[in-house]
């Protein structure tokens, strides 16, 4: 199979204008890092295969397809059962999901109910709320996806989602060692490279870069791999488990494809009445600040209940290389 026959079979789908893949060799970088917060430590050395990967985050455009062909109902579009929510208020059990809801004043950083609400009628479709459209968001990142919709969609287009190794690779762009994906200043000579927060959050943000939310996806300048959005615009889901650490290196080998934790030890210790599990998001949001939340990186993580849509949640889709021999 030629290279075009193999990205052609990759995107089955791809008639939308950013269903595009680039292909990022397989090699050894340091995934990780020791400078940041705790849950980015230890920086350690993996190797990954090479594989195909969308260029950009899939898009409203993209996610509008795949419903229309398919009829798929998103899990903000499906009453929550009280059975999975212990305690949980009547008039919570609707359609909704989470969405950004800045204060008009400095809170206190340390509760995040101060700026994000559920919001009966928020999903897909109705990005802000009830009386929201996709009206000029068509070639946006589609958000309020949870984790089973993202693999629905990558399933639709014969794709995956990728490891965390996998996305911290593409996003570095081959860079080693670097803070961002592009180099180590956040804008250098003064250029906006991502779509991030500017101001005091969650209150004040001057918008200098010109979007107050989400930004069309291709906007920013593109990795060394041809990949744009790694950093800011939306979180991006990853397969793996998520782990308060990365695991310790146990020997002189390098590990190749690595994979997360176990699903069981991916619980929230602080809400053990809630046995939700969570999955690794990467690359940090629109919402990420250096007043706040440093996340803009490619070594950055966070962890994300599979039960949780947000206005900053995304996706990304990849195609790995068939094995043969």
């Amino acid at each position: 199979m030629t290279v075009t026959d193999l990205a052609a079979a990759a995107a089955p789908h791809a008639a939308a204008p950013h269903s595009r893949m680039a292909f990022v060799p397989g090699g050894e970088f340091l995934m990780g890092s020791d400078r940041h917060y705790p849950e980015e430590r230890p920086a350690h050395r993996v190797r990954v295969d090479g594989f195909w990967i969308d260029e950009y985050p899939v898009t409203n455009r993209e996610f509008s397809r795949f419903v229309n062909e398919t009829g798929y109902v998103t899990f903000a579009q499906i009453a929550p059962d009280p059975k999975d929510y212990p305690g949980i208020l009547p008039e919570m059990l609707k359609p909704g999901s989470m969405v950004f809801t800045p204060p008009d004043r400095p809170v206190d950083l340390n509760n995040y109910g101060n700026w994000w609400a559920f919001v009966i009628g928020a999903d897909w479709r109705r990005p802000y709320g009830p009386d929201s459209t996709l009206n000029g968001l068509e070639d946006h990142p589609a958000v309020h996806i949870s984790y089973q919709d993202a693999e629905a969609y990558a399933a639709w287009a014969g794709k995956a989602l990728p490891t965390e190794a996998e996305w911290e690779y593409a996003a570095r762009g081959g860079l080693e060692g670097k803070e961002f994906a592009w180099g180590d200043e956040l804008a250098p000579g003064g250029r906006h490279m991502a779509n991030i927060w500017q101001g005091q959050f969650p209150w004040q943000n001057s918008e200098a870069d010109g979007f107050t939310r989400t930004s069309p996806v291709g906007v920013y300048p593109a990795n060394g791999f041809g990949l744009h959005d790694m950093v800011g615009n939306v979180w991006e889901w990853t397969t793996d488990w998520y782990a308060a650490r990365h695991p310790a290196q146990k020997s002189c080998c390098v590990p190749l494809n690595p994979r997360g934790v176990a699903e069981g030890q991916s619980y929230d210790p602080q809400q053990p009445q809630f046995r939700i599990p969570r999955k690794v998001v990467k690359g940090g949001s629109h919402l990420c600040a250096p007043s706040y939340c440093r996340r803009y990186r490619p070594a950055a993580r966070h962890a994300q209940p599979v039960d949780t849509a947000m206005s900053h949640v995304g996706f990304r889709c990849i195609k790995r290389l068939e094995k043969t021999g």
